[in-house]
């Protein structure tokens, strides 16, 4: 299986994560394929 490149997320983009998620209206597996990062990031 080839490694996807190496990703340096924005703070827009990190930002825009944390906020979904701290308005708890989807569990942390959900947010990470909707955002397309690995649940245990961040």
């Amino acid at each position: 299986m080839a490694k996807r490149p190496r990703r340096n997320p924005s703070p827009a983009f990190k930002a825009k994560v944390a906020l979904a998620a701290a308005r708890g209206e989807k569990t942390l597996a959900e947010l990470a394929q909707q955002f397309d990062v690995h649940p245990r990031q961040g």
